[in-house]
């Protein structure tokens, strides 16, 4: 796992191959979020974990990478079905499959750990990392995971870097590091959201 290799004078998300701000959203088609670009974005995000920078994170980065592969799977299986997480999930759900929906609930949740541990440290600007992570797996993993799982997950909680390193990594300008993570942690927060209502409807569950 080694660091995305942060440009002089640039910030960590300059290394993305695509941000979350960038992830086509249609507001008048019930949100639809475009497929290709979404897995593009939270594939972009897993390299975060390796800036985190302990191998304890590797599980965690591990279990996204495998829930976006899932979803990838099925919609090179039905592309035409497949255009957006929406219509994805609704046509795998009427085969009588759940494979990829299941990747994306679990994805979500994995996305929706990260977007709370960094807004909880952002909106605390003394909070070590290792608190505002552990306070996140609380509130979205922990719940689904089974007594083997967590003790794997709590690790990595405890093997995040200090704060001050941390952020010196993401970028050598604290101002733009701030500006750019507050745009992409916004994007992140609204389609997490959105994902969250739609997959909790009743006729998305399997």
């Amino acid at each position: 796992m080694s660091a995305p290799q942060v440009p002089a004078g640039g910030t960590y998300f300059d290394t993305l191959k695509k941000s979350f701000k960038d992830v086509p959203v249609d507001a008048a088609n019930d949100n639809a979020i475009s497929t290709t670009e979404f897995c593009d974005a939270a594939e972009s995000l897993t390299t975060l974990f390796d800036v985190l920078g302990s191998v304890a994170f590797k599980p965690v980065k591990g279990d996204m990478t495998g829930n976006i592969t899932k979803i990838r799977t099925r919609q090179s299986e039905a592309p035409a079905e497949s255009a957006t997480l929406q219509s994805l999930v609704q046509n795998e759900l009427k085969a009588k499959k759940h494979t990829a929906t299941e990747g994306l609930v679990w994805l979500n949740r994995g996305l929706d750990f990260t977007a709370q541990a960094l807004r909880q440290n952002v909106s605390n600007p003394t909070e070590e990392l290792s608190n505002s992570f552990r306070a996140a797996y609380g509130e979205t993993l922990k719940p689904h995971h089974s007594f083997m799982v967590k003790p794997i997950f709590s690790a990595a909680m405890s093997a995040t870097p200090y704060r001050k390193d941390f952020y010196a990594k993401m970028g050598d300008d604290k101002a733009k590091v701030d500006q750019e993570l507050e745009v992409w942690l916004s994007s992140l927060e609204k389609i997490v959201a959105t994902l969250k209502d739609f997959l909790g409807r009743k006729e998305n569950k399997w």
